[in-house]
């Protein structure tokens, strides 16, 4: 694979954000890829934005993704997917999870969480995946499972459903989580 794709994971800190990406990271290094990552945590652990670049290819020589360069962008909460929607290319394709997580400024009555967020990014993206994650993790039986519900999703859409993730979770996951996460990621990818 000579062309470099490129992944934005944005979310709220909880949601997984990080180990999903982690978990793309490792599982394109053990099959050959060349794989840089960036992670930027903010206010992560009060709730706050947290996004994670991945990009991979033969040979990567910067992890950061400029505005308008982004092959596909994995958003766990609906708002951050239309904040950062500008990082998305033309031609790129959104993962949206239709859940939403009210930032404090909301929750304490200064600002009112954006409407139609979903209608919006329907209106400007043409590939896109819509998907509540969340609830078809808590029907799994844990919502922590939606962060690789949505990885599923994005494994299928970049077309990198050939490998095998069920050994790569075996490997990149703590064995106690391992079985609900590869229920989740297959859910994931056949969501698609």
């Amino acid at each position: 694979m000579s062309e470099i794709k490129s992944v934005l994971f944005v979310g709220v800190g909880g949601q997984g954000t990080i180990l999903a990406s982690k978990t793309l990271a490792e599982g394109l290094m053990k099959n050959g890829y060349d794989v840089k990552m960036s992670e930027v945590h903010g206010m992560a652990q009060r709730g706050g934005s947290v996004t994670t670049q991945v990009r991979f290819g033969e040979k990567v020589y910067s992890p950061l993704i400029e505005k308008g360069k982004a092959d596909v962008i994995v958003a766990f909460e609906k708002s951050e997917a239309a904040r950062w929607i500008p990082y998305l290319k033309k031609d790129g394709y959104i993962v949206v999870n239709d859940y939403e997580i009210y930032p404090v400024p909301v929750l304490i009555g200064q600002e009112k969480y954006p409407e139609n967020v979903l209608d919006e990014l329907r209106r400007v993206v043409d590939n896109k995946i819509i998907m509540n994650a969340s609830k078809m993790a808590e029907e799994l039986g844990t919502i922590k499972a939606q962060n690789i519900i949505l990885l599923g999703a994005l494994i299928k859409a970049l077309k990198l459903d050939n490998l095998n993730w069920e050994k790569i979770l075996e490997e990149s996951l703590p064995a106690k989580i391992v079985d609900i996460n590869k229920k989740a990621i297959k859910l994931g990818m056949e969501t698609v």
